[in-house]
């Protein structure tokens, strides 16, 4: 992105001819350039343009002499002024903008800066608070359900996802039942709830199942209250679907529409069974050109499997990790490269975030804000995106099967069942826990099924010379 998201041209013009002093234009242009970027979206670009701009107008000198007792005074102000916490960390983070990627002082971390303003007004506010936790530190008040819920959530090592859903039910469920105190919701409260997903909601059995499983932790892991009976008609059994699955043909005709990266990675996902997920969230190390097989990692329930690599992709993938590589030496050499590294292997190898080996496979056009630690470094590519290209190729194709990118996983193990490879083969390559959830793929395969004679079939030339 060259130009700041959602900012008008001359509107932003006529703010930045008067910054103060002149030295300064040049190093707030790269901060804006920075947000332009990195910035989430055009909301928040034009937002945190403001904020940086106020803040260089304010300076009565060159910018990069800013000292970190400065920033923090500007906090101080900016709360003296009335504003929230929110709007003094977003002026905080277009500040680290500039700094960090404007003028390439790496000392300005919105994360220490952030923990250290909040120590600073704790002290004075008269809070003992020595060391602040990383879930206070980011808007993670362990005071109350949710952020205690956030804490126990990441100790056992739930995933983000489930850890938002988690929340948000909880959230939705204390709504409900607002008029209830605290310390009064049971049982009787819990089926209240999901009764009312169920019926006016009209929600589907998973999520009703998913809103009781997000209840029955919270009471039990949180308040220490474990649920007793909810009785048997809460728990809704989930419909036996069967899987949408392509043709080969189907599949050639889909992917030719893609192109580029999001090609190699539909093709990946076919050609190794992998989840969404799994392919996004693949590391260098995990691809074994010599062994042609992929780790997949912390996969569904953090299990870890292997899986084939295609011959027909070892070049492609070769050629893209290629251009990946300059991508990460441009990074290093800008003072970033570094990933996020799972567990405390970012404490155990200090140096091992910033190791090509670490590095994803299919990065992120830009950097963004880890929302757990603050830290900003370039992550895996977002899944929006991949998934809006697959549904246009799957319309341009003109399929009428309603395919998604996991339909190639499903196409993947049925095609293999259809090439005669054992069933617990292919229970092996997909990750799954039991062989009875792999069985569903013998209903949709080619054969034996669609090989039995409709009895119609033999009236066919009456049909068509009554015709």
């Amino acid at each position: 992105m060259e130009s700041i998201r959602g900012v008008d041209g001359s509107t932003r013009a006529s703010r930045r001819s008067d910054v103060g002093l002149p030295v300064n234009r040049e190093w707030l242009e790269k901060g804006l350039n920075a947000i332009g970027r990195l910035a989430r979206n055009e909301n928040e670009a034009e937002w945190l343009s403001r904020r940086l701009e106020f803040f260089v107008k304010s300076r009565r000198h060159d910018v990069r002499q800013t000292t970190e007792a400065e920033v923090l005074a500007y906090l101080d102000w900016q709360a003296e002024r009335g504003q929230k916490d929110w709007q003094v960390f977003q002026s905080l983070e277009a500040i680290c903008y500039l700094l960090d990627f404007g003028c390439g002082i790496k000392e300005f971390r919105f994360p220490a800066l952030r923990e250290k303003w909040l120590e600073q007004r704790g002290q004075r506010e008269g809070v003992v608070a020595a060391k602040l936790t990383e879930a206070t530190a980011f808007g993670l008040d362990e005071s109350t359900v949710v952020g205690r819920l956030h804490r126990r959530l990441r100790v056992l090592h739930y995933s983000p996802r489930t850890e938002k859903a988690y929340a948000q039910w909880w959230q939705r469920f204390a709504a409900h039942c607002a008029n209830v105190d605290e310390e009064q919701r049971g049982e009787a409260e819990v089926r209240a709830f999901l009764e009312l997903l169920a019926v006016e909601r009209k929600v589907s059995a998973s999520t009703q199942n998913q809103a009781l499983n997000a209840l029955v932790f919270v009471f039990k892991e949180i308040l220490q209250r474990p649920l007793g009976d909810l009785g048997q008609v809460l728990r809704a059994e989930r419909p036996r679907r069967l899987p949408v699955v392509l043709t080969r043909d189907e599949v050639r005709r889909v992917l030719a529409e893609l192109s580029g990266t999001y090609q190699l990675m539909a093709w990946l996902i076919y050609g190794s069974g992998l989840r969404l997920s799994e392919c996004l969230s693949l590391r260098v190390k995990d691809i074994d050109f010599e062994y042609r097989q992929i780790t997949v990692r912390d996969g569904k329930g953090e299990k870890d499997r292997v899986t084939v690599l295609p011959r027909p992709l070892e070049a492609p993938l070769q050629a893209h990790l290629q251009r990946v590589k300059s991508l990460h030496d441009a990074d290093l050499a800008s003072g970033h490269g570094d990933v996020f590294l799972p567990y405390a292997l970012a404490e155990k190898h200090p140096t091992a975030n910033r190791s090509w080996s670490w590095q994803f496979v299919f990065p992120a056009a830009g950097f963004s804000i880890d929302p757990r630690s603050g830290a900003v470094r370039r992550h895996h590519a977002h899944e929006s995106a991949i998934q809006k290209a697959f549904k246009k190729a799957v319309r341009t194709a003109r399929l009428s099967k309603l395919a998604s990118l996991h339909t190639l996983r499903h196409s993947f193990a049925t095609h293999l069942l259809e090439d005669g490879h054992d069933i617990r083969t292919v229970q092996e390559l997909l990750g799954h826990a039991d062989v009875s959830t792999t069985m569903i793929y013998t209903h949709v395969m080619n054969r034996p099924g669609i090989a039995v004679r409709s009895p119609l079939d033999g009236m066919v030339h009456r049909i068509a010379s009554q015709a």
